[in-house]
């Protein structure tokens, strides 16, 4: 086996060595977990929810580790860190309710009963990415643990130590061995594996959109069931007539959270002309005040990029002498920093304006009026989540159903809530993750007609 030495991304110190997966130890894993899938599948919905519970309740007595342990691995601020560990938690205790509630239906017709069932798939095969590695795993596998099916999950290799511990939590919690598998390995090995073991009955792969697009050509060799998460480039609508003192203060933690590497990241700010100059004034005040320091400490708003390699990739967005309209802070010394940019677009051609650059980047465009708002914020290959901001409720409902994008907030930079649907238009993604109906994508819809004739 090879290995991979993780990186604590504050100090571009070495963490742990890590043990990669090669192909027999993902075959042999995926088989475990096909095996585990024979008693898993049958066990009574009651006592599902309670493994699920009693999940839930060990990761909650497990949330400064978990939290500590992604500081470490990934550089999340210690606040994130640990809203991200007790979104696990969350999930789980969300869908601990749902065995019980798997509801079939009973369909009139002539001549007999129809009824449906919701069935497990099996094996599901999920890849985890680097910039959120635990509540991304848990949207995944808390649902598809709920409907019965058994987990093979990929870690990041540059993010894999709180997927393990889960892993390890889910034992002590009572899950069955076999139930819930985390491999550490390569996304070319193990997660090629997922995508070419037909075992692996359903892949959940959140990631980049070009590696997304190569995901769906294998599964379809197998009609492998597939849910995508990919990119984004969001847009973030300020109208002349919002809060513009809210918007702006909100402005900096939506797009620099996680050091913009976040796919909801509202990376293109539209404003009213006619409010431009006011905004971009207490923006300028608020990005200046965002605090990028050592991720430990309590009072970080951002920390690091995840390696040297993203680093890199940002800063050719910004290459020396390019024109900036103002930025942040950031720590001296070791360490992946990049101070929060702002830039002002010339046009929607411009590359920082259209790329997803996955970094602590924004640029912002006036616009004139709503069309052009609309107009503007559909010009994007794009269509993950985004912000509307205005006082006008007639206006805001017209943009948010004229915005081509899966997840909007109005008066508000929020895209994530467990209770809700999460997915993409365009090529942000297939499918929904989260939610109520979440249980959908991990089952298959029997129907079974009696006929009461014979």
């Amino acid at each position: 086996m090879s290995t991979y030495t993780v990186i604590n991304p504050a100090t571009a110190t070495p963490v742990k060595e890590i043990e990669l997966a090669d192909l027999a130890t993902a075959d042999a894993t995926i088989q475990k977990a096909n095996k585990a899938f024979e008693s898993w599948r049958l066990v009574n919905p009651g006592d599902r929810a309670k493994l699920l519970r009693n999940f839930a309740r060990v990761v909650d007595e497990h949330i400064e580790e978990l939290a500590q342990l992604e500081v470490l691995n990934s550089g999340h601020t210690i606040g994130n860190a640990r809203w991200e560990a007790g979104n696990v938690r969350d999930c789980l205790n969300y869908y601990s309710a749902a065995p019980e509630r798997l509801f079939g239906r009973q369909i009139p017709v002539p001549n007999g009963i129809d009824i449906t069932f919701k069935e497990p798939l099996g094996v599901i095969g999920i890849i985890v990415p680097w910039n959120f590695p635990m509540p991304i795993a848990g949207w995944g596998f808390a649902p598809a643990l709920a409907a019965g099916n058994t987990v093979v999950l990929k870690p990041a290799e540059l993010t894999p130590l709180t997927a393990i511990r889960l892993g390890e939590l889910a034992l002590i919690a009572g899950i069955p061995e076999g139930v819930f598998n985390v491999i550490p390995g390569k996304g070319s090995v193990v997660g090629e594996r997922f995508v070419t073991n037909p075992l692996v009955r359903k892949i959940v792969f959140t990631g980049s959109t070009t590696v997304g697009k190569g995901i769906m050509r294998g599964c379809a060799d197998q009609v492998k069931r597939l849910t995508l998460e990919l990119g984004g480039k969001s847009a973030n609508v300020i109208f002349a007539d919002a809060d513009i003192e809210k918007a702006a203060a909100g402005a900096p933690g939506a797009v620099f959270d996680n050091a913009g590497q976040d796919c909801c990241a509202r990376s293109r700010i539209l404003v009213q002309r006619s409010v431009l100059d006011s905004f971009l004034e207490k923006f300028e005040v608020a990005v200046k005040k965002f605090r990028v320091e050592s991720p430990e400490l309590e009072t970080a708003e951002m920390g690091p990029l995840i390696s040297a390699g993203q680093l890199a990739r940002v800063r050719e967005y910004v290459p020396e002498g390019s024109e900036i309209a103002f930025e942040g802070t950031k720590p001296s010394g070791d360490g992946y920093w990049m101070a929060p940019t702002v830039l002002l677009a010339k046009s929607t051609s411009d590359r920082t304006y259209r790329e997803e650059i996955f970094g602590p980047v924004v640029s912002v465009l006036p616009f004139d009026d709503e069309a052009d708002a609309i107009r503007l914020a559909n010009d994007s290959e794009y269509g993950l989540s985004g912000s509307i901001w205005s006082r006008d409720i007639g206006r805001a409902v017209r943009v948010s159903r004229a915005v081509e994008a899966g997840n909007l907030s109005v008066n508000s930079n929020s895209s994530v809530r467990y209770w809700t649907p999460f997915g993409g238009y365009k090529q942000s993604g297939l499918g929904r993750e989260l939610g109520p109906d979440a249980l959908d994508a991990f089952t298959e819809t029997k129907n079974v007609f009696f006929d009461t004739n014979s």
